[in-house]
């Protein structure tokens, strides 16, 4: 059952501790099966894909899952002896998912609701398929009402490309959406979908290209209020937190965390910071400023970070560092 909390911005969400997480990438834009990973909380995925009996190298090999420019996460937690499992964002091709995490070897039945960060469609794009594939009653898709405007992007020139479609309610079905721009609380409280983040620090500055069709006409729509972040808190460990782009910013979004869940040691910071593009890395020394503060005992910048962002944060916090590839393991 989801629970909102109106009003919650200046108080504490009473977001459950759990034993702990494991946390799969299904969807991202890298994919490296060959690397070394120096933490052992960290596994891949060729280490365990098991192959089947008689079957040749090459088959395997096409047998591992794929990279796209996109973002999704198999979240599952631990909570009083039993494990429960939501998908955060479902990339942006339709089959990706699905296509993965057959690779992988996960069972999308076992997933009891949707997280979308929010309406773009490198997000969203494989929503459809993955809950054909799911095909349950009242599964909840929880979202944010503004996923469903119009959206386009500025192009180098000045026009406007138009965003695809949000799925609506009925293609959704035998699904249902959950509209909340609140916090919210899902599967026995452990995990908590932060709601709108507000914007306090003075360089984070939302998606400047973004425009929203207003009566006809392309208006600037930068702000990105139905992005969302989730989150867990691990017992005797802390907070993680997975963002999928962070327009509203990361470091807003952790402020923002602390501030709801009224706990400060951040455990894990993973997802899509934003801080890809000529407008965006003008924020990356601030941005790696503030998290260093912030002081994470693991950092995981994926998707939209971009390659000068991701440098950026492993030389400034090489022991918290992990290099993100489709099918890595995080054991929480």
């Amino acid at each position: 059952m989801n629970k909102n909390y109106k009003g919650t911005r200046n108080q504490t969400v009473p977001l459950r501790e759990v034993n702990g997480a494991e946390i799969i990438s299904l969807i991202d834009n890298s994919a490296d099966f060959l690397s070394t990973i120096e933490r052992e909380e960290v596994q891949q995925v060729r280490k365990w894909v098991k192959k089947r009996k008689g079957e040749d190298w090459t088959k395997e090999h096409f047998r591992l899952p794929l990279a796209e420019h996109g973002f999704s996460m198999w979240v599952r937690v631990l909570c009083n002896g039993k494990f429960h499992s939501v998908l955060f964002d479902s990339g942006g091709s339709p089959e990706g998912v699905v296509t993965n995490a057959q690779r992988i070897g996960l069972n999308l039945s076992e997933i009891e609701s949707i997280i979308l960060s929010h309406g773009h469609p490198d997000h969203c794009g494989g929503l459809l398929t993955v809950l054909g594939v799911i095909n349950k009653e009242n599964l909840p898709v929880i979202v944010h009402e503004d996923m469903f405007k119009t959206r386009g992007v500025v192009n180098p020139d000045g026009t406007v490309r138009k965003c695809p479609d949000f799925p609506t309610e009925n293609q959704v079905k035998p699904a249902r959406y959950v509209k909340t721009k609140q916090p919210c609380l899902v599967v026995d409280d452990a995990i908590l979908v932060t709601g709108e983040i507000p914007r306090k620090t003075d360089f984070e500055k939302g998606f400047l290209q973004q425009r929203a069709l207003i009566n006809g006409k392309w208006q600037p729509d930068p702000w990105v209020w139905d992005d969302r972040a989730i989150v867990i808190n691990i017992r005797q460990k802390g907070l993680v937190v997975i963002s999928g782009c962070a327009h509203a910013g990361i470091v807003n979004t952790i402020l923002y965390v602390q501030q709801l869940t009224g706990v400060t040691d951040v455990l894990a910071i993973m997802g899509g910071f934003h801080l890809a593009g000529e407008e965006y890395e003008q924020k990356i020394s601030r941005t790696v400023e503030e998290l260093k503060r912030i002081n994470p005992t693991i950092l995981v910048p994926m998707h939209c970070t971009g390659w000068r962002g991701f440098c950026a944060v492993a030389k400034a916090m090489p022991q918290a560092f992990v290099w993100n590839s489709v099918g890595n393991l995080y054991r929480l």
